[in-house]
């Protein structure tokens, strides 16, 4: 799969739940979760290029929308494995869209493109994301 021009111009890498993303922000106070000690919160851009696959973190996260196509950005509880999705949609504020969702801890969660460009998004975790709390489906 070719690289994005944005994923380029950002230094994204691909993640593995699907899409691109970076780092950019750690705040600098850590806090003791039952999985070891975390930053108080990251932040990452994400750029959407296709579909985010079935996942959950077992941190609160809120996705931001900067640009682009807007998101379908489904919940799917927090089961043994995703239920029937919840879909709000992520884009300029509007009619149906919201500029930001929040997904509580340990729910999964999925993403799709509901236009043609890739779509850039923040995302804060709180307490701060670290791969030892994220799952796949």
């Amino acid at each position: 799969m070719p690289v994005p021009a944005l994923a380029t111009l950002l230094d994204l890498a691909p993640h593995p739940e699907g899409g691109w993303y970076r780092r950019t922000w750690t705040a600098p106070g850590t806090v003791d979760t039952p999985h070891g000690p975390r930053p108080t919160a990251t932040a990452i851009l994400y750029l959407l290029d296709d579909v985010s696959a079935w996942h959950r973190v077992r941190s609160t996260e809120l996705w931001c929308w900067h640009s682009g196509s807007p998101v379908g950005l489904a919940l799917g509880g927090s089961l043994d494995a995703p239920g029937a999705p919840d879909e709000a949609v992520l884009g300029p504020p509007g009619e149906r869209a919201l500029p930001q969702r929040e997904v509580p801890p340990d729910i999964w969660q999925t993403a799709r493109l509901l236009g043609a460009e890739p779509a850039l998004v923040g995302c804060v975790v709180s307490p701060g994301f670290d791969f030892a709390d994220f799952s796949l489906a």
